[in-house]
């Protein structure tokens, strides 16, 4: 497919270089940084593990609903 993109000149120069030195032509010197920029992992889209209970069940007495008496429970100051 045939498509337009502008591209500051120092970029565009950097990739004519690159092409000339690999002595390969521009268009595969930019579909190969596309795919490569593609094909990498967007940190801020990783999903972050959360610990869990080994059991998979809540603690007796707790109220997921009832903040303050978690944040009790997580600091200690309720038995």
């Amino acid at each position: 497919m045939r498509t337009t993109i502008k591209l500051p000149d120092d970029l565009l120069a950097r990739a004519k270089e690159r092409a000339a030195t690999r002595q390969t032509t521009l268009n595969v010197v930019v579909e190969d940084a596309l795919r490569a920029a593609l094909a990498s992992r967007d940190p801020q889209r990783d999903p972050v593990p959360i610990p869990t209970h080994a059991g998979g069940r809540l603690q007796a007495g707790v109220d997921l609903d009832d903040t303050s008496a978690l944040l009790d429970l997580m600091d200690g100051s309720r038995p």
